[in-house]
């Protein structure tokens, strides 16, 4: 398979660590499944599915500490259904009646290179490889994407820009550090109970080699 590099920078973002309840505190560098958004936000198809292999950290890890407006509650997908079959209902948040404030411990000033290929999931004569493969670089060159990408959370949307196979490479950063158990994506083979899968991180001199989705490695 044909691997596509991407180079994404930002000013802030947040790979969310699932076990921290309250506080939002993000992970040391951007997880698998944040980096696959990415991907996505570029070309999505439904005959094909994005795999990360490999992460490039190319800045040092640099934190911050910020203090945000959230809303604590959602819209309830009962709701949500009933205003769908009736055509109408009240789906209205009011932000004044449910803000909270929380800190969150955040990365600020990113840049990685994102490695991925991916996977033909049907046999449709009229998908291909080579098609897709076109289109996704076509898109990334011209920076054009469904949704602008983002780092972990919506509101730190990152720059991208397609690395081309003749493009003098970057050094990574000069660090190696364990990760620990990180998240890799989630297992969406039972819709209704979505599952979170893991993986051990490791950082080898500014890179980390994402293993496949059905390695032993991944863990849910």
């Amino acid at each position: 398979m044909q691997t596509f590099c991407l180079e994404v920078t930002g000013d802030f973002a947040c790979f969310t660590r699932p076990e921290m309840k309250v506080e939002r505190v993000s992970y040391d560098v951007i997880t698998p499944s944040a980096a696959r958004a990415v991907f996505e936000a570029i070309l999505w198809k439904p005959a094909i599915r994005w795999h990360i292999r490999k992460i490039e950290v190319l800045k040092p890890i640099r934190w911050i500490n910020l203090r945000r407006n959230e809303v604590s509650g959602v819209v309830p997908a009962g709701a949500v259904k009933s205003a769908m079959k009736q055509g109408k209902g009240n789906l209205g948040m009011y932000i004044e009646e449910d803000r909270q404030q929380r800190a969150g411990l955040f990365l600020r000033d990113v840049r990685y290179r994102l490695h991925a290929e991916f996977e033909m999931l049907d046999n449709n004569p009229e998908n291909n490889s080579v098609k897709f493969a076109e289109m996704f670089k076509r898109r990334a060159s011209k920076g054009q994407c469904f949704n602008q990408p983002y780092l972990g959370t919506r509101e730190f949307s990152c720059d991208f820009r397609l690395v081309e196979a003749d493009t003098t490479p970057v050094q990574p950063l000069p660090e190696t550090r364990e990760l620990g158990w990180m998240l890799y994506d989630m297992d969406f083979a039972d819709t209704a109970n979505p599952m979170p899968r893991f993986f051990q991180a490791k950082m080898q001199d500014g890179v980390i080699h994402i293993p496949a989705w059905d390695s032993e490695e991944i863990r849910g």
